[in-house]
């Protein structure tokens, strides 16, 4: 994975879970807060399956010419954990924002997934409530991966279902990731990966 920053601002990609993002999910709102925006498309989103899905989220990235922030939730997690470590990619990834990832003891049809530590700065927010992912489980898998924690309590699956429609915090956990990749741009040295556990105090 390229870790060079043009000049380029920073795109939000977001990569919805199974049946996609509807138009109050808080991934939709969190597109129109950014004037440059993707979403991660499937060719069927009731037919989740790991390398497909994690393939579409690569071919996204490979188009892109500046640095990109990737909100994922749910099935989108895996699928996008499993993309940024199948193999080298060229693509200039600041930061990834994981809402709500999906157990993938749930998805074991879709394919074997491994978590591994991603090489860029990572947020994994969690429910306690989450009928989706076992809360000890999500924190196995933020470690896993090299998240910074934070645990949202009870807010189920953390979806429309739950109330999140528009939701300020998940900028908030965006612009952190670009301004965590702001050194960067400017050609500091600064290990990014470790500034995310500030946030544990907002957790």
């Amino acid at each position: 994975m390229k870790t060079c920053r043009s000049g380029s601002p920073t795109r939000l990609v977001t990569v919805p879970g199974l049946h996609g993002s509807e138009g109050a999910h808080w991934q939709t709102w969190l597109e129109r807060q950014y004037a440059r925006s993707a979403r991660v498309e499937q060719d069927d989103w009731d037919a989740p399956h790991l390398d497909i899905w994690a393939n579409a989220v690569r071919a996204l990235l490979a188009n892109e010419r500046g640095p990109v922030v990737i909100a994922a939730h749910s099935f989108g997690c895996l699928a996008t954990a499993h993309a940024l470590s199948m193999r080298e990619i060229e693509a200039d990834v600041a930061g990834v924002l994981f809402v709500a990832p999906a157990s993938p003891d749930k998805f074991r049809f879709a394919g074997a997934f491994e978590a591994r530590r991603l090489d860029v700065p990572s947020i994994l927010v969690a429910s306690e409530t989450d009928p989706w992912m076992p809360f000890d489980r999500a924190k196995q898998f933020a470690h896993d991966v090299g998240s910074a924690f934070v645990n949202l309590g009870d807010a189920g699956h953390i979806n429309t279902a739950a109330g999140f429609g528009p939701w300020p915090r998940a900028k908030y956990f965006v612009d952190t990731l670009i301004h965590l990749g702001a050194p960067h741009h400017a050609g500091g040295a600064q290990d990014a990966r470790a500034s995310p556990l500030e946030l544990l105090a907002y957790g």
